[in-house]
């Protein structure tokens, strides 16, 4: 089978010839590859940065978790990867199938379950979001941000607050169900008196965070407290795009009622991820066949993937592999 193939950590994918994998157990199943999306995920698990990365393999490895796919009798499903999913074949677990709706495109299909998963999780089992809440998503102009927006409004956000640098994308956002917009381009003192000021009008519930770093403490700072009662906001860590690292202080912590937490790989309950694929990802699924769910996607072929690799797609878009 042809299949993008790694050598190295750090390495680029090479499209090449590759022995097809095989079912190693009954909860394994072998399907035709037909999209799988480049994610940062990917990426950063290729290149050894991430911290589920494995160690690499000798005789090169195909990268990508999960992917859109057939069943041996044609039924057409989502799937989490045993084995590297860039490639004509790959094995998936069978209890991580969705069975896809019609009207879907298998472009749409692949690009969709990482944001709900960056998104859709935090915002149910880590917020707890609650009809009427006040979400601020930090760093929303992003493929993942954007589908938290509408995903926010669907569990039913009273209002939703978007943060980012591309203005453009920042006013897109506002036809996706955006609220309101605050650019991190503009000096620290007027982005902090903006949030403070939308804080104490309606008060912030839940914080999405794909950015971390230097807005992070923005936004903490925001909410700290002078000795007074203080809302009680859930804030949810999810991405560190702009830092790994933050300054918060003790009396930052004890001024406000606040929830840290984090949403990503090795934060949720096995119920919870169960959850993923009996309800959430086959409800995801049918709002974007109906188009209730705004997915925008750009599409290569596998056999150009050493260099498009690293291509940029322009903001609110995913790259996604089709066979």
């Amino acid at each position: 089978m042809k299949a993008a193939v790694i050598y190295q950590k750090g390495g680029l994918p090479e499209y090449i010839d590759f022995e097809a994998p095989t079912v190693q157990s009954e909860e394994e199943i072998l399907v035709s590859v037909k999209a799988v999306a480049l994610k940062h995920l990917d990426k950063s698990r290729a290149s050894g940065k991430h911290y589920s990365s494995d160690a690499p393999k000798e005789n090169g490895r195909i990268p990508g978790g999960d992917g859109v796919g057939l069943l041996p009798d044609g039924t057409r499903v989502y799937g989490m990867g045993v084995s590297g999913m860039l490639a004509e074949k790959a094995t998936i677990e069978k209890d991580r199938i969705v069975k896809l709706p019609e009207g879907i495109d298998d472009a749409t299909a692949a690009a969709l379950p990482n944001a709900v998963i960056g998104s859709a999780m935090g915002l149910k089992f880590k917020a707890d979001i609650q009809p009427g809440d006040v979400v601020l998503i930090n760093g929303a102009t992003g493929f993942t941000g954007r589908i938290a927006v509408q995903i926010a409004k669907h569990y039913g956000a009273g209002k939703v607050i978007a943060t980012g640098r591309n203005q453009q994308s920042l006013n897109d956002l506002l036809a996706l169900g955006a609220d309101e917009t605050i650019s991190i381009m503009q000096d620290d003192d007027s982005f902090k008196a903006q949030l403070k000021k939308i804080h104490s009008e309606t008060p912030v519930d839940i914080i999405i965070d794909y950015l971390w770093g230097h807005t992070a403490e923005m936004i903490l700072a925001c909410l700290m407290g002078k000795g007074a009662f203080t809302h009680r906001t859930r804030y949810v860590s999810i991405g560190s795009v702009t830092g790994d690292v933050i300054q918060l202080s003790a009396a930052n912590l004890r001024s406000v009622d606040l929830q840290l937490s984090g949403s990503g790989l090795g934060a949720w309950s096995k119920q919870q991820v169960r959850q993923l694929f009996t309800h959430i990802l086959p409800e995801m699924f049918q709002l974007a066949a109906d188009g209730k769910l705004k997915v925008d996607t750009t599409e290569v072929k596998l056999e150009n993937i050493a260099e498009l690799w690293d291509l940029e797609v322009p903001d609110g878009q995913r790259l996604v592999v089709v066979m």
